[in-house]
């Protein structure tokens, strides 16, 4: 069986987030201020609550910009590969808008269910049809609300559209929990980073002061080349492959050919620490040591660090990532045309402190050991997103029984 359809736009509200200017920010959460969820806030696994900052409630001009539980966060000017990324929006404690960055789509109640319009939105295809009505501008990709409304989306009955969505959300939780082992192993390597080295800040060891410069041996921008969706003699990690949270994500890849004087160049192998400088002004700086044994090229929106005697590269990882180094990131990146950047030698520039190399190859030696004992996780994780991705499939065609 398959199901009636009917354009998106004809189901959903669709409402542009807010703008505003850093000065016009106040502290998170107090009397008269709104909080504004920014592209870092929405992500794949969920809504990410931390990190909130607010302004004041006058920015928010007509009722319907304010979150109601059940709307859905989309990513509306992002990386060409992020586009159309979303969020759920649960029960908030907080008065809360999007950002300009951020819009909101706001089920129609009476036509279909929030939780069935959720999952058909983060579904592969429709992602995938999502990022295709971006419209690519300098940096970055905006998305045509025209076309995106204009999808069509299968309509069940909403007694149906509940049932699915209760299946999915089922299975949606098998998944997530996996996922929060991920995240936990993660939380241990931050307070692990903070046990060995100290508050970054106050440098309570007393460790030597120097730049991350001092630990580099090189530090290349990678390929400008056009990149292909199928054929290449190597996978190309964009900005989207790696994630806030500090790791390399292998999924959406594009393929590219090198020449055998580009590749030491633009390949990345093992080892190697990736460092994202161009980006919205929330995700710019990501970093990540690439963990594969087989190389991968990088392309120019990436930096490949490589590490001299005296550092490690997972020591560096872990200081960019860690919220005073995302914090000092914030705030020296430079905006260009809706995007921040910040260069090689910027980045390099960045004051840290310079623990022995010998204490810094112990950190990246727990960060390995416990990457590779949570390779189960991930595989089993690897495994549920391919069975939702399949019951999802079945769902939207009229299939699941």
């Amino acid at each position: 069986m398959s199901w009636p359809t009917k354009p998106l736009g004809e189901v959903i509200s669709f409402i542009r987030g807010i703008t505003f200017k850093p000065e016009d920010q106040v502290a998170p959460m107090t009397d008269g201020s709104v909080v504004v969820m920014r592209t870092k806030n929405v992500q794949i696994e969920g809504l990410d609550e931390s990190d909130l900052i607010s302004v004041p409630a006058s920015f928010v001009k007509r009722a319907e910009q304010s979150l109601d539980e059940g709307d859905i966060l989309l990513s509306s000017a992002n990386s060409w590969g992020l586009v159309g990324k979303a969020s759920y929006v649960g029960q908030l404690r907080y008065e809360a808008t999007a950002g300009g960055f951020i819009s909101i789509v706001r089920a129609r109640k009476q036509f279909i269910d929030p939780r069935y319009l959720y999952h058909w939105i983060t579904s592969p295809s429709s992602q995938h049809k999502i990022r295709h009505c971006g419209r690519q501008t300098t940096n970055i990709s905006n998305l045509d609300v025209d076309r995106f409304k204009g999808l069509d989306i299968p309509l069940p009955p909403l007694e149906e559209q509940k049932r699915i969505a209760t299946i999915l959300d089922k299975a949606d939780a098998i998944r997530r929990k996996r996922q929060q082992a991920i995240q936990l192993a993660d939380e241990f390597l931050r307070a692990v980073f903070l046990d060995m080295f100290g508050d970054p800040v106050t440098n309570p060891k007393g460790f030597p002061l120097g730049t991350i410069r001092d630990l580099v041996e090189s530090a290349n921008y990678g390929s400008s080349a056009k990149a292909s969706e199928a054929v290449g003699d190597y996978p190309i990690l964009r900005m989207g492959n790696i994630t806030y949270e500090g790791a390399i994500d292998m999924t959406d890849l594009k393929y590219i050919d090198l020449t055998d004087k580009e590749k030491p160049k633009y390949l990345a192998v093992k080892g190697d620490l990736l460092f994202n400088r161009t980006n919205s002004k929330e995700l710019v700086g990501k970093t990540a040591v690439y963990d594969r044994d087989d190389p991968v090229a990088i392309a120019g929106y990436l930096i490949r660090v490589r590490t001299n005697e005296k550092g490690n590269s997972h020591y560096i990882s872990g200081y960019l990532n860690s919220s005073h180094g995302k914090a000092t990131l914030q705030s020296m990146c430079k905006s260009i045309v809706g995007m921040a950047n910040i260069n090689a030698q910027e980045m390099q520039d960045m004051p840290v402190i310079i623990p022995p190399v010998s204490l810094q190859n112990r950190y990246g030696g727990i960060v390995v050991s416990t990457k590779e004992k949570l390779a189960a996780h991930q595989a089993a994780l690897n495994a549920n997103n391919e069975l939702f991705n399949a019951l999802s499939q079945k769902a939207f065609s009229g299939q699941l029984s």
